[in-house]
């Protein structure tokens, strides 16, 4: 099952009024740090402070009237949760998120301000993936998937759309794009649409260090589930495997994958607040951290694009992050 750039514009012209066409910014301040000309994608201004706001919408649009008197049941650590959460008020139905019991409290928060039930989970000692699949069963509604579906990855394909229409616009051709990755939802979207219009871009990753699940199943060929032994402070990162659907497209078109600590999230963290003025969460700085500490690729480029994926930090972290004690 694949994605085309066909499949994205489709996904383009069902968010259009609904999604924002995030800015594409640039800081003379880090294009002088790092030597390169750099473009960032603020997906932390997409509806939700998220880019998952696109796929979930690009999802739930597409459900037949029987399905959304339904509802939906989706499972998240937090953005995706939002994004579903806001697209079923939008459309009118009922939604039901599955979320780990320590989610950040923001997310929870926003995910209930939305208008979803939330159902807390022991991520230690249950499977939120059969948890959703009983109350699905129970309720005969829709589940959707964080990642591994088609329209999810169209809908967050249509930030790379956006990313390159928006750097052709200011005289850029994309050397390198890096991009967060986690079940690799928003990364293989955005590949499949940059790579059909600017195919000598290279596609790179960024994934915490310990959760390096998508690196070694791109060096194996195939699909590889880890066993964490911590957690990260990018917790919209920590997904154990990439996805069935998503690895295929990863593995034809990402190049590279750079490895983040939590320190260099925290640096990137404090970059983004300081010198750019941003408020970016851990998991949406992922890309930044491994631009700044000298761990993206550049293939002889003379430009970066870098999506900062989200926002949505909670803020007696973000305080500690600014205070240098994480």
């Amino acid at each position: 099952m694949s994605v085309s750039l066909a499949d994205i514009d489709a996904a383009a012209g069902r968010l259009a009024g609904h999604a924002v066409e995030t800015p594409l910014i640039e800081s003379p301040a880090l294009n002088e740090r790092m030597g390169v000309r750099v473009l960032l994608k603020l997906e932390t201004l997409q509806r939700v402070g998220a880019f998952k706001f696109r796929g979930a919408y690009n999802r739930l649009v597409q459900l037949t009237p029987d399905e959304r008197t339904r509802g939906v049941v989706a499972f998240s650590s937090g953005n995706h949760a939002q994004g579903v959460a806001l697209a079923a008020k939008l459309l009118g139905m009922p939604a039901l998120i599955v979320m780990p019991l320590d989610a950040p409290a923001v997310k929870v928060a926003a995910t209930k301000g939305y208008g979803a039930e939330v159902y807390f989970y022991d991520r230690l000692t249950e499977s939120r993936e059969a948890i959703a699949a009983q109350i699905a069963a129970e309720r005969a509604c829709v589940v959707v998937p964080a990642f591994d579906d088609p329209h999810i990855i169209a809908g967050q394909g249509t930030v790379g759309l956006e990313l390159v229409r928006q750097a052709r616009a200011i005289g850029v051709t994309l050397g390198v794009a890096v991009a967060p990755i986690s079940g690799g939802g928003l990364i293989s979207g955005m590949a499949t649409a940059i790579k059909a219009l600017s195919p000598d871009t290279a596609i790179v990753g960024a994934e915490p260090t310990g959760f390096d699940d998508t690196l070694r199943s791109l060096q194996a060929g195939q699909r590889v589930t880890i066993k964490p032994t911590g957690r990260s402070l990018c917790d919209a990162l920590e997904s154990p495997f990439p996805g069935e659907i998503t690895f295929p497209i990863m593995l034809e078109s990402v190049a590279d994958v750079a490895l983040v600590t939590d320190a260099e999230v925290a640096e990137a963290m404090r970059y983004a607040f300081s010198t750019l003025k941003l408020v970016v969460e851990p998991g949406g700085a992922a890309g930044l951290a491994a631009l700044l500490a000298g761990k993206v690729n550049l293939f002889g480029g003379t430009s970066a694009a870098v999506v900062l994926s989200g926002g949505n930090v909670d803020p007696e972290l973000f305080a500690k992050v600014l205070r240098s004690e994480i």
